[in-house]
């Protein structure tokens, strides 16, 4: 249906670039075996790319529940009073061991508040519901081009059957009147050949306008492609920015969790069995003096 005499189409418009306006002219089949067109294919790509965009902040939105969780769970861990009566450098050890499961619940409890806000939300907003209305635009728009330059193409072959058919009946009224096989007079030929001239322009006409239709086509594909591409890029380049500060987020916790511990590491290495054996005996020792045998 497509034709492409100028070089300009044979060419392409983004050399090197695998750019989205040079590959999806043709149709295809899909796995059903419909007819898709190029447009269609690079329409589906950017609903997959929506739909994609939403699984990701599910599963973000996943990510926090667990980082809920743990946090509440820690926090409570904390508070549970057991060896609370470890007494000495051990107790100080073991009390700072515990405090630090509640500093790092807090640590948990502000990452999944920065991933809610930082990633989950503007996964969630990007590209909002005007996004698929604004597909179906570019589709309702092309879709029509298309049908036009259907409809167009099938009045030039319409228009081109009426000239061969008008061409056809001129050469034999031609022939008939040349051995005298009909009645016809040159009236009849120059009518016949006003008919067929006419048909000429009618098919003229036609293909004009099919070369209007397919070139308002040809510049709406390749303007709506490219804009298409710049979706895509703008979509992969604003979710690797939002998994770039999940990961940040995740390496500011990592580095939290580390400072936690840093107190807990600081005072094991201070406990000291004849420290806690010292402090222990001044608390509670009962007495220094020593039995000693009876002198008769």
């Amino acid at each position: 249906m497509y034709q492409y005499r100028e070089n300009k189409h044979r060419l392409l418009i983004n050399t090197f670039e695998w750019s989205y306006c040079d590959y999806f002219w043709a149709d295809k089949r899909d796995p059903q075996g419909a007819t898709v067109s190029g447009f269609e294919v690079l329409l589906q790509k950017q609903l997959k790319g929506k739909q994609m965009q939403k699984e990701m902040a599910e599963f973000i939105r996943e990510r926090i529940k667990i980082e809920e969780e743990y946090a509440k769970n820690l926090s409570k861990l904390s508070m549970f009073p057991m060896a609370a009566q470890e007494e000495g450098t051990l107790g100080e050890a073991w009390a700072q061991l515990k405090k630090s499961l509640a500093d790092e619940a807090e640590v948990h409890l502000k990452f999944s508040s920065k991933l809610q806000s930082e990633v989950e939300k503007p996964l969630l907003t990007f590209r909002g519901d005007n996004f698929k209305k604004d597909m179906k635009k570019y589709d309702h728009h092309i879709a029509d081009l298309r049908k036009q330059l259907v409809s167009r193409y099938a009045a030039v072959e319409k228009a081109r059957k009426a000239l061969a058919d008008r061409q056809k009946d001129l050469e034999v009224k031609t022939q008939q009147l040349e051995i005298k096989l009909s009645n016809k007079t040159e009236e009849d030929i120059k009518k016949a050949r006003r008919k067929s001239t006419q048909a000429g322009d009618d098919l003229m006409r036609c293909v004009d306008l099919y070369n209007q239709g397919q070139s308002k086509w040809f510049e709406e594909m390749v303007t709506t492609s490219l804009e298409l591409e710049r979706l895509e890029v703008e979509r992969v380049e604003t979710i690797q920015q939002l998994l770039r500060q999940y990961t940040t987020l995740r390496h500011e916790t990592d580095m939290f969790n580390q400072s936690t511990m840093e107190p807990v590491d600081q005072l094991l290495q201070s406990v000291d069995p004849a420290k806690d054996r010292e402090l222990w005996v001044k608390e509670h020792k009962t007495g220094d003096l020593r039995p000693v045998d009876m002198d008769i």
